[in-house]
């Protein structure tokens, strides 16, 4: 699905990209058309090495409040998890963000074989993807173990908070205030909703422990060889927050086999509450984005508007 956020580089570009950062030239090279956001070029070095060189929406690229500093975040978040040394991640091999050799930010990983699960995902067996789901829900956990001092958007201690509640409140206000100013239509009105949320943002108050949260680690992201994950990708939109954000613990997924490998249900009523905080969240987010990316599948922006229709009355049927 196209999206007018990426930014594409020419030949002779990502040729003095690599010669400066890694001393070496290109052989090959084709453009990896799956991400929505960031735009992504794997290449093969005539050293016989694969990388990955990832670049960012340009400067003048209007983004909305939660997808600011996203490269930033995902390079050093990717470094955080890699320092765990039993979450397979690519190895982060040079970053860029002066804008001298590319009109945006950029960074370059090592290359990471498989698929993305959610392209592969019928070819297995039930009980398959459960042991491949338990996997992910161990990998998680690991990742979920990472302690933050603050709460918040992972770049920039200007935008984080103290306490959960702040940080997540300021989230979704952002979020609302990003959909007001592209005049998108949620179905309810915005103050409306404000008040919804307010009144059932309490629970958020048990957390009080900071941890790094992927948020968007979803089959896409999770890549698949023999059965086996093979890699973990896409961390632009980590979090300082609470692991029950984790999209696994979504209305999307909830697996048994997450689970059962996380080591966790959600169990209490507050839980609950946070959780359905959580999907409204991302509902939003999957319908918002459309507009600001201009999106070209119109089959993609219906089911977003129908299921932001189903979370708001999820989320009003919530105690």
């Amino acid at each position: 699905m196209e999206s007018t956020y990426k930014t594409r580089l020419s030949k002779e570009q990502l040729d003095q990209i690599i010669t400066h950062h890694l001393h070496a030239n290109i052989q090959e090279y084709e453009e990896m058309v799956d991400g929505w956001a960031n735009h992504a070029y794997k290449l093969i070095l005539l050293d016989g090495r694969e990388v990955v060189l990832k670049i960012a929406p340009s400067a003048a690229t209007r983004l909305m409040r939660c997808e600011q500093n996203l490269m930033t975040a995902e390079v050093e978040a990717l470094r955080l998890v890699a320092e765990l040394q039993n979450v397979p991640v690519p190895h982060v091999l040079a970053y860029d963000d002066s804008l001298h050799l590319a009109p945006a930010q950029y960074f370059i990983m090592e290359y990471m074989s498989g698929s993305p699960y959610n392209q592969v995902k019928t070819q297995f067996t039930v009980k398959e993807q459960e042991e491949i789901e338990q996997q992910l829900g161990c990998y998680n956990q690991r990742i979920n173990e990472i302690k933050g001092k603050r709460f918040g958007y992972f770049s920039g201690e200007d935008r984080q908070r103290k306490t959960w509640r702040e940080a997540f409140l300021m989230l979704m206000d952002d979020m609302l205030v990003d959909g007001q100013e592209a005049e998108v239509d949620i179905g309810i009105d915005y103050n409306e909703l404000r008040d919804l949320i307010e009144k059932k943002s309490d629970a958020l108050d048990d957390v009080t422990e900071s941890v790094l949260i992927s948020w968007d680690l979803w089959d896409g992201n999770v890549l698949i060889q023999d059965k086996k994950i093979t890699a973990i990708i896409d961390f632009e939109r980590s979090l300082w927050g609470d692991p029950l954000m984790e999209h696994y613990f979504s209305h999307f997924n909830y697996t048994p086999g997450f689970l059962k490998g996380y080591g966790r249900k959600i169990v209490t009523e507050n839980e609950q509450r946070r959780r359905s905080l959580y999907d409204l969240y991302f509902d939003l987010a999957l319908r918002i984005e459309c507009d600001y990316r201009q999106y070209d599948n119109q089959e993609h922006i219906n089911w977003t508007i129908h299921n932001l229709k189903e979370g708001i009355e999820r989320f009003r049927k919530m105690k």
